[in-house]
């Protein structure tokens, strides 16, 4: 009788198996980015409304109605568990669109949700927490305004022409071929709710400009919507304030103004370029190792959906903020039903006006739009899978950014495991490792100065490690008397300005279901009496566990010890052992705070507080930050700080965590030409903590056992294949990274 029921058991479990893998299959399109096919059909029905005199982005007035955002809209969750959980059908596509109403009396701006997909009939205006309404000038800038803002610079700084060619050594706005000059603009653009007034840094347009600094930076009001009607307020030059660039040029030729020496960039001294140069040892005719899969990839992809080594999930990339996997689950069992990256800002000090004033909230950059393609053999391995994403900000058609996200697998060189069992006799009883291969899904930011990687990566134990690396070119401004005050002389004229990297993330967990708890544990010291010795004491660590039944108590600020474990976990759920069934979040961060809470800007990145804060799930708070806090950071459309209640209970609930991990940059000699990735990667692992009842790696046959015959003669025992070969791809490197209208 036993055997039937054996095979019976088995036989379930194959059904349940198959059950959920097509339902998170299934599921999975739910998340998908909008396709360029959506993208035009929501336009469509859009432009087709006669009330809402809609125009095209790139007609040359400001004064019109225009379309800046086109994204997808999530389900709600209750909605999209149906579909996960079920089988049910999946709930309508929709879309979110910010739409600019600049042709009226009262311009504002407005989100919509249009659907349902793909031949939308409808459209609703969104509603904010507590009646917020849009700031209108907390929009983006976008290619038309920037388009306005260099003819006023050109404008302005034809004033100053003779003294830019001295002062720049030949470089200018006008008439200057190879010799032109750039520039480069900050936020917040002003001081206070309602102002549009933007620091313009101007540069040499070298290869790398941002290291190029010229002394030269302008305030200009460009708040209305008559380009003519803008003006410059300020000028600073040389550490120096005026108030027009015609003063400016008076006093310098009247000899008023010290002037800045010039330094000429020419090709062979462009220091901010990645041509190689100085003495190197490792020989430069032959390739490094290289990454394969000698017998294919052991992944899986279908769409959106990928499969790994007990993992599943669906992941999209956000035109605004970036990567996200949903419906994360390892054998079926989902850990998260969410993780996304929601904001990452860069905090600057300087002596500089436009240093002093930078505060940077790369959401409001559209930093999920920046992910540029990526280079074979660089940015991600030959073998990795390249995927095309898509995007409609501030364009009239929907852009194409190819290679834009890779999936591969690679070994991180160090085994998951091993030991080596000695016999003490110059022998050994067993040697057991497992090498260390982990999934990874990847995709980066390139805003404007700084490149962000954006990792997610997957082992086979049931750990998944969220990181952010560093690197591309630091925002520098150029070097006064005070300037070592605030960071490190890195060339000539050139200060690397200190600055903070904060990453924020959001965590849905689901362990072992919706019903779940937040604890933490420490240790504390005990002291007693030796049992076996009453004449002495022993003082040892103790386990302190406390858990948190308030959001408020979950709320962990900067400066407030965080506990070594913080884990989530079911009450209700608990292992072969008696343990309740947990996850831990483990940080990788030196992040700190950036601002008081004094600092009005401070109240648009509220999250920035926390290293780590609990909340119920709630759909009207899916996410922390917005496309308008660079705009207004002093009255935000999103406040994070509302999220967290006082009285709210985390006990048995559908809870999230809200993450922030970064670090101080201080720049340094070595980030000339870019700032290089090791050393500055942060993140987060999430790491199961008595969710199973062993280690699930046990189960991957790429484990390698060794043991001594009693002759001496090794016996290795493997379940792959014994040979692996040699193959390497024989495509020479190839690398477009254009983009376009689809």
């Amino acid at each position: 009788m036993k055997l039937p029921f054996l095979l019976q058991l088995v036989f379930l479990a194959s059904c349940s198996a198959s059950k959920w893998r097509n339902w998170a299959r299934h599921g999975a399109p739910m998340f998908a980015d909008l396709t360029a096919h959506e993208v035009k059909a929501v336009r469509a029905y859009l432009h087709g409304i006669p009330e809402m005199n809609l125009a095209d982005v790139h007609t040359k007035t400001m004064k019109k109605n225009t379309i800046l955002l086109i994204e997808l809209e999530l389900p709600k969750k209750k909605e999209a568990l149906k579909t996960l959980d079920r089988g049910k059908a999946r709930p309508p596509r929709q879309a979110r669109v910010v739409i600019q109403f600049a042709n009226q009396a009262s311009p504002n701006l407005t989100e919509y949700s249009v659907g349902p997909l793909p031949n939308p009939t409808s459209h609703k205006p969104h509603t904010f927490k507590k009646g917020r309404l849009i700031n209108f000038d907390s929009r983006p800038v976008t290619y038309l305004e920037y388009h306005f803002l260099f003819q006023l610079i050109q404008r302005e700084t034809a004033k100053a022409h003779q003294m830019l060619l001295e002062t720049t050594g030949g470089y200018s706005f006008i008439n200057c071929s190879d010799h032109c000059l750039t520039f480069s603009d900050v936020g917040p653009r002003g001081l206070r709710p309602g102002e549009r007034r933007t620091w313009i840094i101007l540069q040499k347009d070298v290869e790398g400009y941002f290291l190029h600094p010229t002394g030269f930076e302008i305030l200009i009001n460009h708040q209305d919507l008559d380009p003519e009607m803008w003006t410059v307020e300020k000028v600073w030059y040389n550490n120096v304030y005026f108030d027009s660039v015609a003063e400016l040029v008076v006093k310098y030729g009247s000899g008023a103004v010290e002037k800045i020496k010039a330094t000429q960039a020419t090709e062979n001294n462009i220091y901010s370029t990645y041509i190689p140069r100085g003495h190197f040892d490792t020989p430069s005719n032959i390739h490094g190792p290289k990454l394969v899969e000698p017998q294919g990839p052991r992944y899986r992809t279908d769409q959106n959906f990928v499969e790994y080594a007990g993992w599943s999930f669906a992941y999209r990339v956000r035109s605004l903020s970036g990567i996200q996997v949903f419906d994360l689950r390892y054998n079926g069992e989902r850990i998260a039903y969410e993780i996304s990256l929601q904001e990452a800002i860069a905090i600057y000090a300087g002596d500089t006006p436009a240093a002093m004033q930078t505060k940077y909230i790369d959401s409001g950059w559209a930093m999920g739009v920046s992910t540029h393609e990526l280079a074979p053999g660089i940015d991600c391995p030959e073998i990795a899978t390249f995927i095309d994403l898509y995007h409609y900000y501030d364009t009239d058609k929907p852009k194409r950014y190819r290679n834009a996200l890779c999936i591969f697998e690679m070994t991180t060189a160090i085994p998951l495991r091993r030991h080596f069992n000695s016999n003490f006799k110059g022998g050994y009883n067993f040697y057991g490792g497992l090498d260390n291969t982990v999934l990874v899904l990847r995709t980066t930011s390139t805003v404007y100065n700084y490149d962000y990687i954006w990792d997610f990566l997957f082992y086979q134990n049931g750990v998944m490690e969220v990181k952010m690396s560093a690197t591309g070119y630091i925002h520098s401004t150029f070097f006064t008397s005070n300037g070592l005050q605030y960071g490190t002389k890195v060339y000539e004229n050139g200060l690397g300005n200190l600055h903070t990297h904060l990453i924020h993330y959001k965590v849905d967990l689901d362990i072992a279901g919706q019903k779940n708890s937040f604890e933490t544990v420490d240790v504390k010291f005990v002291n007693f009496t030796n049992p076996w010795s009453p004449a002495d004491y022993i003082v040892q660590s103790k386990l302190h566990r406390t858990e948190h039944k308030t959001e408020r108590s979950a709320a962990f600020h900067f400066g407030r010890k965080l506990p070594r474990h913080v884990l989530f976990n079911n009450p209700s759920k608990r292992n072969k052992w008696g343990h309740q069934r947990s996850y831990r979040i483990q940080y990788n961060s030196h992040a700190n705070i950036v601002l008081p809470k004094r600092c009005k800007e401070e109240n648009g990145i509220s999250w920035s507080r926390y290293p780590l804060a609990v909340s119920l799930h709630k759909d009207n708070e899916a996410t922390s930050s917005s496309l308008y806090a660079q705009g207004n950071p002093w009255e935000p459309l999103v406040s994070f700080e509302d999220f967290i209640r006082d009285n709210e209970s985390i006990v048995n609930q559908d809870l999230v965590a809200w993450v922030t991990v970064g670090f101080l940059h201080v720049p340094h000699a070595e980030d000339i030409p870019n700032t290089a990735t090791p050393g500055n990667s942060v993140g987060f692992f999430l790491r199961p903590f008595n969710f199973f009842d062993e280690d699930p790696s046990v189960a991957s046959r790429s484990t390698v056992i060794v043991r001594q015959d009693k002759d001496g003669t090794p016996r290795v025992q493997r379940w792959t294949p014994e040979v692996v070969g040699h193959c390497v791809t024989s495509k020479p490197f190839s690398y477009d990274g254009r983009y376009g209208d689809v």
